[in-house]
């Protein structure tokens, strides 16, 4: 899998917020469960991690590395946790964001599965947003998940829920996680990961007895 972590800087999201969503990353990346689920399966995940506000505000936190050891989970959440915020200004360009995250993916390694978590406090309200992102990028093998930071500070907010559903959520078995404001995103992210990284379970029906 390549995973790819958006984290929202926009205006909405405050100093203190921004701490306790970049220390709750580096947390749920250090939890024993999902440290677990990164090494689940033979095949190595490819992380990185952006961060996203205004149409031209986007910043690399972690370039792709290729997640193939305990001490590989360890650099990347150091290099989270060493990260300083890039703006702070600029209102919640989502649709650019996920056009973004689409380019990184591009260049990143070969991978089964690709995977963009969008996490955000806010609904888009500037430029173009996620559908017309989905039909103008590279998306037809790219499943978006969502992290919603419930903190309903603006009239506007409250409907944010509905929005990630119905139009951030992209591709085969896409799903969010609520964070009920910034001081549960550790939560939530940690139950996301755990939920993106665990290898899927198949099975069959046993089969019914013949009568008689």
């Amino acid at each position: 899998m390549a995973l790819l972590l958006a984290l929202d800087v926009s205006s909405s999201v405050d100093a203190t917020e921004d701490q306790l969503q970049r220390g709750g990353l580096v947390s749920a990346l250090t939890a024993p469960e999902v440290q677990a689920a990164f090494f689940a399966s033979d095949d190595p995940v490819a992380l990185a991690v952006y961060e996203w506000s205004g149409r031209y505000n986007q910043e690399v936190v972690l370039d792709w590395l290729l997640i193939d050891s305990p001490a590989a989970l360890l650099r990347a959440a150091e290099t989270v946790a060493a990260s300083e915020r890039s703006h702070n200004e600029f209102p919640t360009a989502m649709g650019y964001a996920l056009g973004y995250g689409a380019e990184m993916l591009g260049r990143a390694p070969q991978c089964l599965y690709k995977t963009i978590d969008m996490a955000g406090d806010g609904q888009n309200n500037e430029g173009f947003g996620p559908l017309l992102a989905y039909r103008e990028f590279p998306f037809r093998d790219v499943t978006v998940n969502g992290l919603v930071v419930n903190a309903a500070e603006f009239a506007s907010e409250t409907q944010l829920i509905s929005f990630y559903q119905n139009e951030v959520l992209w591709g085969p078995g896409a799903f969010m996680e609520v964070a009920q404001g910034f001081e549960d995103y550790e939560r939530a992210m940690r139950r996301k990961l755990e939920r993106e990284l665990t290898p899927p379970v198949i099975g069959a029906l046993p089969r019914a007895g013949r009568a008689g």
